[in-house]
């Protein structure tokens, strides 16, 4: 039980200083914040509310991570490295492929809303 305490700690710990000090975690807070209502509206299921709010959820994973490994690079090292930047440049397109992912389900949703069946 004092594992999973410790790593509660740890992981409120970690979205404080996202949260704080991160700009794009920061957007995709606010942005999971305005989904969940409009969310609501938005959505003609449950199923369509968790996949359009999951969407979103799942760009902050992705950013979250993202982060992570910039932090453990620049931890390693500081100066150019083709390595590095392969592995920073990875995290990048990974947090493009989730900000897409996230747009076409709510592009979609928009879509069946407008036009619905």
């Amino acid at each position: 039980m004092l594992r999973l305490i410790n790593a509660f700690r740890n992981s409120v710990r970690a979205f404080g200083r996202l949260v704080r000090f991160e700009a794009a975690f920061q957007q995709e807070v606010f942005l999971l914040l305005l989904s969940l209502p409009v969310g609501w509206f938005l959505a003609r299921t449950w199923r369509g509310y968790a996949l359009l709010v999951g969407s979103l959820v799942v760009l902050m994973i992705v950013e979250v991570l993202n982060t992570a490994v910039e932090a453990a690079c620049n931890a390693l090292s500081r100066e150019f490295n083709p390595d590095i930047q392969l592995a920073k440049d990875c995290g990048s397109l990974a947090v493009l492929l989730a900000v897409i992912l996230a747009a076409g389900v709510w592009l979609l949703a928009l879509v069946d809303l407008f036009l619905g069946t």
